[in-house]
Protein backbone atom coordinates (compact mmCIF):
# COMPACT_ATOMS: atom_id res chain seq x y z
CA UNK A 1 0.00 0.00 0.00
CA UNK A 2 1.44 3.62 -0.67
CA UNK A 3 0.36 6.53 0.79
CA UNK A 4 0.76 8.58 -2.71
CA UNK A 5 1.30 7.58 -6.24
CA UNK A 6 3.85 6.05 -7.18
CA UNK A 7 5.11 8.34 -9.59
CA UNK A 8 9.21 9.69 -9.99
CA UNK A 9 8.05 13.45 -9.17
CA UNK A 10 5.46 12.79 -5.87
CA UNK A 11 4.14 16.16 -4.44
CA UNK A 12 3.37 14.48 -1.35
CA UNK A 13 5.69 12.21 -0.45
CA UNK A 14 8.14 14.63 1.15
CA UNK A 15 5.69 16.57 3.05
CA UNK A 16 4.44 13.49 4.24
CA UNK A 17 7.85 12.58 5.75
CA UNK A 18 7.93 15.91 7.17
CA UNK A 19 4.81 15.74 8.85
CA UNK A 20 5.36 12.34 10.10
CA UNK A 21 8.67 14.24 12.21
CA UNK A 22 5.56 16.40 13.81
CA UNK A 23 4.20 13.27 15.36
CA UNK A 24 7.71 12.37 16.67
CA UNK A 25 8.61 15.72 18.29
CA UNK A 26 4.74 15.80 20.28
CA UNK A 27 5.30 12.32 21.54
CA UNK A 28 8.48 13.13 23.29
CA UNK A 29 6.75 16.14 25.12
CA UNK A 30 3.45 14.21 26.08
CA UNK A 31 5.61 11.29 27.22
CA UNK A 32 7.86 13.75 29.67
CA UNK A 33 4.92 15.08 31.55
CA UNK A 34 4.74 11.18 32.98
CA UNK A 35 8.20 12.04 34.39
CA UNK A 36 7.25 15.73 35.90
CA UNK A 37 4.09 14.51 37.71
CA UNK A 38 6.26 12.34 39.88
CA UNK A 39 9.44 14.10 39.65
CA UNK A 40 7.42 17.62 41.02
CA UNK A 41 6.08 15.98 44.09
CA UNK A 42 9.69 16.33 45.83
CA UNK A 43 11.05 19.31 43.66
CA UNK A 44 8.50 21.13 44.47
CA UNK A 45 6.89 19.95 47.59
CA UNK A 46 3.45 19.37 45.97
CA UNK A 47 0.91 16.30 46.51
CA UNK A 48 -0.05 14.03 44.06
CA UNK A 49 -3.24 15.91 43.19
CA UNK A 50 -1.70 18.86 42.80
CA UNK A 51 1.32 17.10 40.72
CA UNK A 52 -1.86 16.11 38.51
CA UNK A 53 -2.33 19.60 37.38
CA UNK A 54 1.15 19.22 34.82
CA UNK A 55 -1.58 16.88 32.92
CA UNK A 56 -4.28 19.82 33.43
CA UNK A 57 -2.50 22.60 32.29
CA UNK A 58 -1.01 20.78 29.31
CA UNK A 59 -3.97 19.49 27.87
CA UNK A 60 -5.48 22.78 28.37
CA UNK A 61 -3.52 24.43 26.35
CA UNK A 62 -5.09 22.22 23.66
CA UNK A 63 -8.31 22.97 24.49
CA UNK A 64 -7.77 27.02 24.24
CA UNK A 65 -5.63 27.21 20.93
CA UNK A 66 -7.38 24.43 18.95
CA UNK A 67 -10.15 26.41 17.30
CA UNK A 68 -7.31 29.52 17.05
CA UNK A 69 -4.92 27.17 15.24
CA UNK A 70 -8.11 25.60 13.19
CA UNK A 71 -9.08 29.46 12.20
CA UNK A 72 -5.28 30.24 11.61
CA UNK A 73 -5.02 27.71 9.24
CA UNK A 74 -7.83 28.16 7.44
CA UNK A 75 -6.85 31.52 6.57
CA UNK A 76 -2.82 30.72 6.22
CA UNK A 77 -2.66 27.47 5.47
CA UNK A 78 -1.11 24.09 6.67
CA UNK A 79 2.87 25.27 6.35
CA UNK A 80 2.14 28.34 8.24
CA UNK A 81 -0.06 26.96 11.03
CA UNK A 82 2.58 24.35 11.33
CA UNK A 83 5.05 26.98 11.86
CA UNK A 84 3.65 28.76 14.39
CA UNK A 85 3.11 25.16 16.60
CA UNK A 86 6.78 24.91 16.28
CA UNK A 87 7.98 27.63 17.33
CA UNK A 88 5.48 28.07 20.40
CA UNK A 89 6.70 24.29 21.07
CA UNK A 90 9.75 25.25 21.45
CA UNK A 91 9.48 28.71 23.24
CA UNK A 92 7.88 26.90 26.20
CA UNK A 93 10.84 24.00 26.23
CA UNK A 94 13.17 26.70 26.76
CA UNK A 95 10.64 28.33 29.31
CA UNK A 96 11.70 25.63 31.81
CA UNK A 97 15.44 27.08 31.99
CA UNK A 98 14.49 30.14 33.95
CA UNK A 99 11.51 28.06 35.61
CA UNK A 100 13.43 25.93 37.41
CA UNK A 101 16.12 28.65 38.32
CA UNK A 102 13.06 30.45 40.52
CA UNK A 103 11.24 27.28 41.02
CA UNK A 104 7.39 28.69 40.88
CA UNK A 105 5.04 25.79 39.99
CA UNK A 106 2.72 28.11 38.05
CA UNK A 107 6.35 29.34 35.76
CA UNK A 108 6.40 25.60 34.88
CA UNK A 109 2.61 25.22 34.12
CA UNK A 110 2.67 28.27 31.86
CA UNK A 111 6.05 26.68 29.97
CA UNK A 112 3.65 23.79 29.74
CA UNK A 113 0.46 25.57 28.70
CA UNK A 114 2.74 27.20 25.96
CA UNK A 115 4.51 23.67 24.70
CA UNK A 116 0.68 22.52 24.51
CA UNK A 117 -0.41 25.44 22.93
CA UNK A 118 2.50 25.01 20.15
CA UNK A 119 1.10 21.14 20.03
CA UNK A 120 -2.51 22.10 19.33
CA UNK A 121 -0.91 23.78 15.94
CA UNK A 122 0.82 20.90 15.03
CA UNK A 123 -2.16 18.15 15.93
CA UNK A 124 -4.80 20.20 13.94
CA UNK A 125 -2.19 20.52 11.02
CA UNK A 126 -0.65 17.06 11.37
CA UNK A 127 -3.52 14.54 12.01
CA UNK A 128 -6.00 15.93 9.33
CA UNK A 129 -2.63 16.62 6.60
CA UNK A 130 -2.15 12.94 6.60
CA UNK A 131 -5.65 12.10 5.95
CA UNK A 132 -5.86 14.33 2.90
CA UNK A 133 -2.30 13.70 1.12
CA UNK A 134 -3.26 10.81 -0.95
CA UNK A 135 -6.07 8.56 -1.97
CA UNK A 136 -9.58 9.05 0.92
CA UNK A 137 -10.01 5.03 1.73
CA UNK A 138 -6.21 4.90 3.08
CA UNK A 139 -6.73 8.08 5.48
CA UNK A 140 -7.15 6.32 8.48
CA UNK A 141 -4.55 3.75 7.57
CA UNK A 142 -1.97 6.97 7.03
CA UNK A 143 -2.87 8.60 10.28
CA UNK A 144 -2.15 5.36 12.26
CA UNK A 145 0.89 5.21 9.92
CA UNK A 146 2.38 8.40 10.77
CA UNK A 147 1.17 8.23 14.44
CA UNK A 148 3.54 5.25 14.28
CA UNK A 149 6.50 7.70 15.06
CA UNK A 150 4.74 9.00 17.87
CA UNK A 151 5.04 5.45 19.35
CA UNK A 152 8.53 5.69 18.86
CA UNK A 153 9.34 8.87 20.72
CA UNK A 154 6.83 8.43 23.70
CA UNK A 155 9.38 5.36 24.56
CA UNK A 156 12.00 8.40 25.61
CA UNK A 157 9.82 10.26 27.78
CA UNK A 158 10.13 7.37 30.40
CA UNK A 159 14.33 7.15 29.49
CA UNK A 160 14.87 10.61 29.90
CA UNK A 161 13.06 10.81 33.17
CA UNK A 162 14.79 8.16 34.82
CA UNK A 163 18.71 8.50 33.19
CA UNK A 164 17.89 12.64 33.53
CA UNK A 165 15.25 13.80 35.55
CA UNK A 166 14.47 11.34 38.53
CA UNK A 167 17.31 11.72 41.47
CA UNK A 168 19.94 8.73 41.40
CA UNK A 169 18.92 9.15 45.25
CA UNK A 170 15.51 7.85 47.14
CA UNK A 171 14.17 10.24 49.44
CA UNK A 172 12.35 8.11 51.66
CA UNK A 173 9.94 9.73 54.48
CA UNK A 174 12.85 8.10 56.88
CA UNK A 175 15.79 9.57 54.86
CA UNK A 176 14.15 13.23 54.74
CA UNK A 177 13.44 12.51 58.46
CA UNK A 178 17.19 12.47 59.09
CA UNK A 179 18.03 15.52 57.27
CA UNK A 180 18.11 19.59 58.47
CA UNK A 181 15.28 21.78 56.70
CA UNK A 182 18.11 23.39 54.85
CA UNK A 183 19.72 20.04 53.53
CA UNK A 184 16.13 19.09 52.24
CA UNK A 185 16.08 22.55 50.28
CA UNK A 186 19.11 21.95 49.17
CA UNK A 187 17.97 18.75 47.54
CA UNK A 188 14.89 20.01 46.18
CA UNK A 189 16.13 22.88 44.23
CA UNK A 190 18.95 20.55 42.78
CA UNK A 191 15.85 17.92 41.67
CA UNK A 192 14.34 21.04 40.16
CA UNK A 193 17.39 22.12 38.27
CA UNK A 194 17.52 18.90 36.44
CA UNK A 195 14.77 19.84 34.58
CA UNK A 196 16.91 22.03 32.13
CA UNK A 197 19.17 20.17 30.31
CA UNK A 198 16.34 17.67 28.70
CA UNK A 199 14.17 20.70 27.90
CA UNK A 200 16.52 22.24 26.26
CA UNK A 201 17.71 19.82 24.07
CA UNK A 202 13.64 19.28 23.04
CA UNK A 203 14.02 22.97 22.33
CA UNK A 204 16.94 22.95 19.82
CA UNK A 205 15.36 19.79 17.46
CA UNK A 206 12.07 21.49 17.77
CA UNK A 207 14.27 24.85 16.40
CA UNK A 208 15.80 22.84 13.88
CA UNK A 209 12.97 21.11 12.67
CA UNK A 210 10.81 24.39 12.04
CA UNK A 211 13.77 25.60 9.39
CA UNK A 212 13.15 22.15 7.56
CA UNK A 213 9.66 23.17 7.26
CA UNK A 214 10.34 26.64 6.00
CA UNK A 215 12.49 25.46 3.40
CA UNK A 216 10.15 22.95 1.84
CA UNK A 217 6.95 23.78 -0.08
CA UNK A 218 4.12 22.33 1.15
CA UNK A 219 1.20 21.39 -1.13
CA UNK A 220 -2.35 23.17 0.14
CA UNK A 221 -4.70 20.02 -0.20
CA UNK A 222 -8.32 21.55 -0.56
CA UNK A 223 -7.31 25.31 0.02
CA UNK A 224 -9.24 26.45 -3.47
CA UNK A 225 -12.58 25.14 -1.73
CA UNK A 226 -12.01 26.42 1.35
CA UNK A 227 -11.77 30.09 0.33
CA UNK A 228 -14.86 29.59 -2.19
CA UNK A 229 -16.84 28.84 0.92
CA UNK A 230 -16.17 31.52 3.09
CA UNK A 231 -17.65 31.16 7.32
CA UNK A 232 -18.01 27.93 8.50
CA UNK A 233 -20.27 27.51 11.83
CA UNK A 234 -18.67 25.59 14.60
CA UNK A 235 -22.33 24.82 15.99
CA UNK A 236 -23.17 24.37 12.92
CA UNK A 237 -20.46 21.37 12.21
CA UNK A 238 -21.45 19.83 15.67
CA UNK A 239 -25.39 19.70 14.86
CA UNK A 240 -25.31 18.80 10.94
CA UNK A 241 -22.69 15.92 12.21
CA UNK A 242 -23.20 13.21 14.73
CA UNK A 243 -19.80 11.30 13.78
CA UNK A 244 -18.28 14.59 14.40
CA UNK A 245 -20.14 15.68 17.67
CA UNK A 246 -19.97 12.58 19.31
CA UNK A 247 -16.33 11.49 17.95
CA UNK A 248 -15.55 14.74 20.20
CA UNK A 249 -17.10 13.06 22.99
CA UNK A 250 -14.80 9.69 22.33
CA UNK A 251 -11.73 11.40 22.01
CA UNK A 252 -12.29 13.67 25.50
CA UNK A 253 -12.58 10.20 27.25
CA UNK A 254 -9.76 8.65 24.99
CA UNK A 255 -7.40 11.37 25.94
CA UNK A 256 -8.86 11.28 29.60
CA UNK A 257 -8.16 7.72 30.56
CA UNK A 258 -4.54 7.70 28.33
CA UNK A 259 -3.13 10.84 30.47
CA UNK A 260 -4.66 9.01 33.85
CA UNK A 261 -2.47 6.13 33.32
CA UNK A 262 0.52 7.37 31.60
CA UNK A 263 0.75 10.79 34.27
CA UNK A 264 0.12 8.01 37.14
CA UNK A 265 1.94 5.13 35.81
CA UNK A 266 4.61 5.78 38.52
CA UNK A 267 2.40 6.11 41.19
CA UNK A 268 0.42 3.33 40.32
CA UNK A 269 3.96 1.11 40.15
CA UNK A 270 4.94 2.58 43.44
CA UNK A 271 0.97 1.87 44.93
CA UNK A 272 0.53 -1.63 43.56
CA UNK A 273 4.17 -3.47 43.09
CA UNK A 274 6.53 -1.12 44.94
CA UNK A 275 9.19 -4.02 44.82
CA UNK A 276 8.31 -6.52 42.56
CA UNK A 277 9.87 -6.02 38.77
CA UNK A 278 9.47 -7.32 35.55
CA UNK A 279 12.00 -9.97 34.24
CA UNK A 280 12.36 -8.62 30.91
CA UNK A 281 12.20 -5.26 32.21
CA UNK A 282 15.13 -6.09 34.35
CA UNK A 283 16.77 -6.91 31.51
CA UNK A 284 16.46 -5.01 29.06
CA UNK A 285 17.12 -1.81 30.87
CA UNK A 286 19.93 -3.26 32.90
CA UNK A 287 18.78 -2.56 36.46
CA UNK A 288 20.75 -2.53 39.26
CA UNK A 289 20.26 -3.08 42.92
CA UNK A 290 21.72 0.96 43.06
CA UNK A 291 18.89 2.03 41.27
CA UNK A 292 15.74 3.52 43.07
CA UNK A 293 12.11 1.86 42.61
CA UNK A 294 11.28 5.34 40.89
CA UNK A 295 13.71 5.02 38.25
CA UNK A 296 12.69 1.18 38.07
CA UNK A 297 9.15 2.20 37.87
CA UNK A 298 10.11 4.78 35.21
CA UNK A 299 11.74 1.85 33.10
CA UNK A 300 8.15 0.33 33.60
CA UNK A 301 6.60 2.62 31.89
CA UNK A 302 9.24 3.29 29.19
CA UNK A 303 8.57 -0.87 28.45
CA UNK A 304 4.22 -0.02 28.09
CA UNK A 305 4.95 2.51 25.48
CA UNK A 306 7.16 -0.11 23.33
CA UNK A 307 3.83 -2.20 23.79
CA UNK A 308 2.12 1.23 22.48
CA UNK A 309 4.26 0.91 19.85
CA UNK A 310 3.86 -2.55 18.63
CA UNK A 311 0.35 -2.39 19.15
CA UNK A 312 0.41 0.45 16.63
CA UNK A 313 2.55 -1.43 14.57
CA UNK A 314 0.02 -4.16 14.63
CA UNK A 315 -3.42 -2.04 14.45
CA UNK A 316 -2.00 -0.09 11.36
CA UNK A 317 -0.87 -3.70 9.71
CA UNK A 318 -4.47 -5.24 10.26
CA UNK A 319 -6.06 -1.74 9.50
CA UNK A 320 -4.87 -2.37 5.58
CA UNK A 321 -6.39 -6.06 5.92
CA UNK A 322 -9.98 -5.02 7.61
CA UNK A 323 -12.02 -1.65 8.39
CA UNK A 324 -10.42 -0.04 10.83
CA UNK A 325 -13.89 0.81 13.07
CA UNK A 326 -13.25 -2.83 13.37
CA UNK A 327 -10.04 -2.72 14.54
CA UNK A 328 -10.59 -0.31 17.14
CA UNK A 329 -13.70 -2.00 18.40
CA UNK A 330 -11.44 -4.91 18.75
CA UNK A 331 -8.91 -2.99 20.94
CA UNK A 332 -11.18 -1.09 22.81
CA UNK A 333 -13.06 -3.79 24.37
CA UNK A 334 -9.58 -5.38 25.29
CA UNK A 335 -8.82 -2.01 27.54
CA UNK A 336 -12.06 -2.03 29.74
CA UNK A 337 -11.38 -5.67 30.10
CA UNK A 338 -7.82 -4.80 31.38
CA UNK A 339 -8.90 -2.49 33.56
CA UNK A 340 -11.09 -4.79 35.42
CA UNK A 341 -8.83 -6.93 35.79
CA UNK A 342 -6.07 -4.44 37.61
CA UNK A 343 -8.84 -3.13 39.91
CA UNK A 344 -9.75 -6.81 41.02
CA UNK A 345 -6.07 -8.74 41.17
CA UNK A 346 -3.32 -5.52 42.13
CA UNK A 347 0.01 -6.09 42.18
CA UNK A 348 2.13 -7.06 39.66
CA UNK A 349 -0.33 -8.30 37.67
CA UNK A 350 -2.53 -5.02 37.86
CA UNK A 351 0.97 -3.15 36.54
CA UNK A 352 1.19 -6.04 33.56
CA UNK A 353 -2.85 -5.27 32.95
CA UNK A 354 -2.31 -1.70 33.08
CA UNK A 355 0.97 -2.13 30.35
CA UNK A 356 -1.18 -3.88 28.36
CA UNK A 357 -3.97 -1.28 27.96
CA UNK A 358 -0.79 0.90 26.56
CA UNK A 359 -1.08 -2.10 23.23
CA UNK A 360 -5.08 -1.46 23.81
CA UNK A 361 -4.87 2.64 23.40
CA UNK A 362 -2.10 3.00 20.46
CA UNK A 363 -4.77 2.99 18.30
CA UNK A 364 -7.51 5.45 19.52
CA UNK A 365 -6.53 8.51 19.01
CA UNK A 366 -5.84 8.28 15.51
CA UNK A 367 -8.53 6.28 14.31
CA UNK A 368 -11.17 8.14 16.64
CA UNK A 369 -9.56 11.42 14.94
CA UNK A 370 -10.31 9.57 11.21
CA UNK A 371 -13.53 8.19 12.08
CA UNK A 372 -14.65 11.65 13.39
CA UNK A 373 -13.64 13.86 10.24
CA UNK A 374 -14.60 10.82 7.82
CA UNK A 375 -16.13 12.41 4.73
CA UNK A 376 -16.48 16.14 5.72
CA UNK A 377 -15.84 19.00 2.96
CA UNK A 378 -12.11 20.54 2.37
CA UNK A 379 -14.13 24.09 3.74
CA UNK A 380 -15.14 22.33 7.24
CA UNK A 381 -12.43 19.86 7.52
CA UNK A 382 -9.98 22.59 9.17
CA UNK A 383 -12.64 23.48 12.28
CA UNK A 384 -13.92 19.91 12.41
CA UNK A 385 -10.00 18.67 13.04
CA UNK A 386 -9.74 21.48 15.41
CA UNK A 387 -13.04 20.74 17.91
CA UNK A 388 -11.48 17.18 17.70
CA UNK A 389 -8.37 18.57 19.07
CA UNK A 390 -9.89 20.19 21.30
CA UNK A 391 -11.51 17.06 23.28
CA UNK A 392 -7.64 16.78 24.23
CA UNK A 393 -8.50 18.72 27.09
CA UNK A 394 -9.83 15.49 28.82
CA UNK A 395 -6.27 14.95 30.07
CA UNK A 396 -6.79 18.48 32.07
CA UNK A 397 -10.25 17.28 33.25
CA UNK A 398 -10.18 13.48 34.21
CA UNK A 399 -6.49 12.95 35.98
CA UNK A 400 -6.99 15.43 38.60
CA UNK A 401 -10.31 13.45 39.49
CA UNK A 402 -8.51 9.96 39.27
CA UNK A 403 -5.92 11.56 41.65
CA UNK A 404 -8.85 12.38 43.96
CA UNK A 405 -10.54 8.95 43.65
CA UNK A 406 -7.12 7.81 44.35
CA UNK A 407 -7.30 9.06 47.95
CA UNK A 408 -10.31 6.78 49.00
CA UNK A 409 -8.22 3.88 48.96
CA UNK A 410 -5.10 3.34 46.83
CA UNK A 411 -4.10 4.10 43.26
CA UNK A 412 -6.56 1.53 41.87
CA UNK A 413 -9.18 3.59 42.69
CA UNK A 414 -7.92 5.80 39.75
CA UNK A 415 -8.93 3.16 37.30
CA UNK A 416 -12.51 4.06 37.70
CA UNK A 417 -11.72 6.84 35.01
CA UNK A 418 -10.39 4.83 32.63
CA UNK A 419 -13.15 1.96 32.66
CA UNK A 420 -15.18 4.34 32.02
CA UNK A 421 -13.65 6.15 29.36
CA UNK A 422 -13.19 3.15 27.31
CA UNK A 423 -16.40 1.77 27.52
CA UNK A 424 -17.62 5.21 25.61
CA UNK A 425 -14.80 4.66 23.20
CA UNK A 426 -16.65 1.19 22.69
CA UNK A 427 -20.58 2.37 22.41
CA UNK A 428 -19.03 5.13 19.89
CA UNK A 429 -16.89 2.73 17.87
CA UNK A 430 -19.80 0.40 17.50
CA UNK A 431 -22.28 3.19 16.55
CA UNK A 432 -19.75 5.64 14.54
CA UNK A 433 -20.19 3.68 11.43
CA UNK A 434 -24.29 4.29 11.77
CA UNK A 435 -23.84 7.84 11.64
CA UNK A 436 -21.30 8.97 9.61
CA UNK A 437 -22.54 10.32 5.64
CA UNK A 438 -21.13 7.38 3.10
CA UNK A 439 -19.95 11.04 1.19
CA UNK A 440 -18.41 14.27 2.10
CA UNK A 441 -21.16 16.26 2.31
CA UNK A 442 -22.59 18.57 -0.19
CA UNK A 443 -23.40 22.70 1.08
Amino acid sequence: MSVANKEPKNPYLLPFALVCSLFFLWGIANSLNGSLIRHFQFALDLKRWQAGIVDSAFYFGYFVMALPAGIFMRKFGYKKGILAGLLLYASGAFLFYPAADIRVYAFFLFALFTIASGLAFLETAANLYVTVLGDKKDAAWRINFAQSFNGISIILGPIIGSLFIFSKKEYSKDILAAMTPEQIDAARVQEALSVQGPYLAVGALVLLVAVLFAVTKMPEVGREEELAEGNVSIMGLLKRYKHLSLGVLAQFANVGAQATLWGYFVDFKMDLAPTQHLGIVNTLYRVTETMTPEQIAGFHASFALVLFMLGRFLGTYLMSKMDAGKVLQYYSIAAVLLVVLAFVTGGLLGIICIMLTYFCQSIMFPTIFALATKNLPPAESKLASSLVIMAIVGGAVLPPMAGLLSQAGGMKYALIIPFLCFGYVVWYVVNAGKLTPTEPAVN
